[in-house]
This record gives structure tokens, C-alpha cells and sequence, in this order.
């Protein structure tokens, strides 16, 4: 788990230290000494130092571990504390705080088995009171990148040298059929209330990726892994867990290159930049952008239009987060073009939950980001909302609530109150119905937005019912 140094240069730094292995070894080359002089300093075992060393970010130190690092880097000298600082990517300078960001590193050294191994092994025994750590500290900057740059152009995949399982393409076959399931699953309902079972799949397809398969055979296997991978990404990130979520992403898009889906690469480098576009403010925004560079630069060739909107939107709310109004309608028209040229019949499956109805809650939904600004947008916001919830799937619950609350919070800053809470209301019966973290965000700015105009009735009895559901969420 992560841990909050206690020194008053951290708070000074205005970041929170996020102590795994690659932290620690840092801190150790900040301080210029050898790993059995740091186990002095520190009084850790040497073998523990060395396992940080190999494992790196893939080991996350535990709360007493992190308290000595805490203590130690507060004892350091002023100019070991910038090495440290400069080494993992602050340069001097920490996030702005109110933010859910953390600049780290990104995990570089271990092979994707032996990560994946890792990152399953520590989520499934992570006790909920751990989890809560997991709600802050997603990577951003340089640090991520590059690696992820690294990894998704130049690395190559894992090959065991154990002779071939034999497992059959039947096998593999099902598998992916329960994948798929998982998928549908969350695109339903979201909230995350199946992640644990599909971090356990997760973890069955590694352990199959550990024995030789037959190329075809392990070539699927990284597929599946890949889909399994994504799933949990969006459903850690469904359940508030942040860190756990980049994690999951960053290792969909590497198991799709094993895969040679380049593809799917580029659909879960999306998902990673919506998650930092997610974040408050505009801290992420500008790798977010870069992230869906990277997705069009691996997918070139074999994105279908539909592919190609998706990551326009993406870039589209990256624009609005930057306050680029201009190019955030360029890339609007760019998703709008390809949408209408889509064949869905020659989409991957993946992507079909991106029709008429995501397309347009999606720029709406930005829109109406725009106009927590410039109230001036809000009218427009309405009309691409309200296209969303007329042809909004019946099934897709998180989304409707999405919808439904964006559009009462778009009401109110048109001003039209009975309205929003007429439509507040719908939106709080479909809330209900779901245990989506985004959902229960979603609540929170509309429950902040009616603190403006929280005289009457209707708003009284709004509020009323969304505060239950806000309280549940702390």
C-alpha cells in the first residue's frame, strides 16, 4: 500500500510519496551509498533492498516499511531530497494539490507475466481498508510516456522455454467467451461488483501464459489477458481505485501487443487517457492528448471509423479540459465524420458499445464541462444529452445515469430548476440501481451545482435525495 510521508519537505513538495520498490532504490541512489550501507541506514535486510531493486514499482512496501523510508528521506540533505525528487519525476515541483494525481513511475522492468503475477497477486489480497490507498497516485508526466512508449514499440514477449501445454484452441476459445462476458457485465451496470473475478481469471490466463503454448495458441492467450485486463481497468477505475486502474491499463496495451492486436492497444491507451481526463482540473490533460497520439501511431492501419471517433472524443475532451473551445469543435466534427462512416459490422466487439447514443452523450457531456466555465455552452449541452437519453440502449444503467444526471445539472445552469429536477429525479432512480463510483462523482457535482439555487420546494426535496447516496460513497 501507499503511505503519506510525515516530513515537512513532502507537504512542502505537495505530493504523496508512493513507496514501492522503485521509490525506495531511489531514495538509496539519492543518498549515494551502497545497498548494504542503506540497510545500516535504514536497518532493512539487504535480500528485502535487493528484491526492491529487481522488482521495482511491481513491489509495494508495507506500512512500516514506508514509515522508515518517510523517516529516512526527512533526514536526508536538502540536495539528496532534489536527487530524489528530480529521480522520480517531480523536478522540483509536486502536482497541484485538490488533485487525484501523483507523479511516479511507471513500472518498466519486469516482463508482463511476471507483472501481471504481481499486480494480481497484490489486488486479490488487498483488504478493502488497503484499497483506499489505492484512490490517489496515478502516474503522470514523462515517466509514463516513455515507458509505455517502450514497451508497446520496442519490447518483446515473454517465451518459455518449457515444451508446449498443448492447451486447445477450444479452451482458449471459452475463455475468451467468459472475457466477453465480463465486458458486457460492466458495460451494463459498471461499479465494479465482478472485479475480483475478473482479476481471478486475469491471474488463470497468466499462469497458462507461463508454460509454452502453441504460437497461435499463446498468441490468443495474450488476447484474452488483454480484454481480462481492460475489464479491470475500467471497473478499478468504476470503484475509485485510481492507481490499481492505470496499472491494468498500462498492462491491456501491452498484453495486445503481445497479441499483435495493435487495435485493442490503442482501445485501452484510450481508456487510459478518459481516466486521466477523469481527474480534476486539467493535470492530465495534456498526456492525455499524447496518450491518444500513441494509440493512433500503434493502431495505424487497423482502426476501424468507429476506432477512429472513439479517439477523437477522446482528444475532443482533452481540448475542452486545456480550454481550447476551437479545437475541441474540430475534433468533434473529426468524431462525427468517422462515426458516419462506420460499418459496425466490421467493428471488433469491443467498441460496440460506442454508437449514436455514446457519441452524443459523450460530446454533451463535455459540453456541459465547458460550461461550468462558460455557461454559454449549456444550451448546446442539453441538445447532445438529450439526443444521448432518446437513444440510449435500456440496458446500459451507468450510462443512462451519467446521461440523466449531466442533463439536470446542464438545466440548472440554464436556469430552467423544475426542469433539472424533474429530470434529477429519473436520474436518481437509475442511480440507484447501480454502485458506480463515476455515477456517485456525478451526484456530487450536481448536489454542489443546487447549492446555488437551493431555495423552493423541488430543490429541497432534490438535494434531500441525493444526500443519502453521497454519504454512502465516504
Amino acid at each position: 500500500m501507499s503511505a503519506q510521508p510525515d516530513s515537512s519537505w513532502g507537504q512542502h513538495m505537495g505530493m504523496q510519496v508512493m513507496w514501492t520498490g522503485a521509490e525506495a532504490t531511489e531514495l538509496r541512489r539519492a543518498l549515494g551509498v551502497t545497498q548494504p550501507k542503506f540497510s545500516t541506514i535504514t536497518g532493512v535486510g539487504v535480500s528485502t533492498i535487493k528484491k526492491w531493486a529487481q522488482r521495482g514499482v511491481w513491489v509495494t512496501l508495507s506500512e512500516d516499511f514506508a514509515r522508515i523510508m518517510d523517516t529516512t528521506l526527512a533526514r536526508a540533505t536538502a540536495e539528496q531530497q532534489a536527487r530524489f525528487a528530480a529521480a522520480i519525476g517531480l523536478g522540483g515541483r509536486g502536482p497541484e494539490r485538490g488533485t487525484a494525481a501523483t507523479v511516479r513511475r511507471a513500472p518498466d522492468s519486469a516482463d508482463c507475466v511476471t507483472a501481471t503475477a504481481e499486480l494480481t497477486r497484490k489486488d486479490l489480497t488487498m483488504d478493502r481498508r488497503h484499497a483506499t490507498q489505492t484512490l490517489l497516485g496515478v502516474t503522470i508526466g514523462a515517466g509514463l510516456l516513455e515507458t509505455l512508449e517502450r514497451w508497446l514499440f520496442f519490447d518483446d514477449a515473454p517465451r518459455p522455454v518449457d515444451k508446449p501445454m498443448g492447451l486447445g484452441m477450444q479452451e482458449v476459445e471459452q475463455l475468451d467467451n467468459v472475457a466477453r462476458s465480463f465486458r458486457e457485465w460492466d458495460d451494463q451496470f459498471g461499479g465494479g461488483l465482478r472485479r475480483k473475478a475478473v482479476v481471478g481469471q486475469l491471474a488463470e490466463v497468466n499462469e497458462m501464459l507461463r508454460e509454452r503454448q502453441p504460437v497461435r495458441v499463446e498468441k490468443r492467450l495474450w488476447g484474452v489477458l488483454a480484454q481480462l485486463a481492460e475489464t479491470a481497468a475500467t471497473m478499478s477505475w468504476d470503484s475509485g481505485q485510481q492507481a490499481t486502474a492505470q496499472q491494468y491499463y498500462a498492462l491491456a496495451a501491452r498484453a495486445a501487443s503481445h497479441a499483435d492486436d495493435p487495435a485493442f492497444c490503442a482501445f485501452a491507451l484510450a481508456g487510459m487517457a478518459r481516466q486521466l481526463l477523469g481527474l480534476d482540473g486539467d493535470a492530465g490533460a495534456a498526456d492525455a492528448l499524447e496518450l491518444v497520439r500513441i494509440a493512433r501511431d500503434r493502431g495505424a492501419g487497423t482502426l476501424t471509423p468507429t476506432v477512429e471517433a472513439m479517439l477523437y472524443t477522446r482528444e475532443a475532451w482533452a481540448l475542452s479540459k486545456l480550454e481550447r473551445p476551437s479545437g475541441f469543435r474540430r475534433a468533434c466534427e473529426k468524431a462525427e465524420e468517422k462515426f458516419a462512416a462506420s460499418q459496425p459490422a466490421t467493428d471488433p466487439f469491443w467498441v460496440h458499445y460506442f454508437d449514436a447514443a455514446e457519441l452524443a452523450g459523450t460530446i454533451g457531456g463535455r459540453l456541459l464541462d465547458m460550461s461550468r466555465r462558460r455557461p454559454v455552452f449549456a444550451g448546446e449541452a442539453v441538445d447532445h444529452i438529450e439526443l444521448a437519453v432518446q437513444s440510449r440502449r435500456g440496458d446500459r444503467i451507468r450510462s443512462i445515469a451519467l446521461d440523466r444526471l449531466g442533463l439536470a445539472e446542464a438545466r440548472v445552469i440554464q436556469g430552467e430548476v423544475e426542469e433539472a429536477c424533474r429530470v434529477g429525479h429519473d436520474a436518481l432512480t437509475t442511480v440507484e440501481r447501480t454502485r458506480s463510483d463515476r455515477v456517485r462523482v456525478k451526484v456530487g457535482k450536481l448536489y454542489k451545482r443546487t447549492e446555488r439555487v437551493k431555495t423552493g420546494v423541488a430543490v429541497a426535496e432534490l438535494r434531500d435525495r441525493m444526500r443519502p447516496l453521497l454519504n454512502a460513497q465516504e
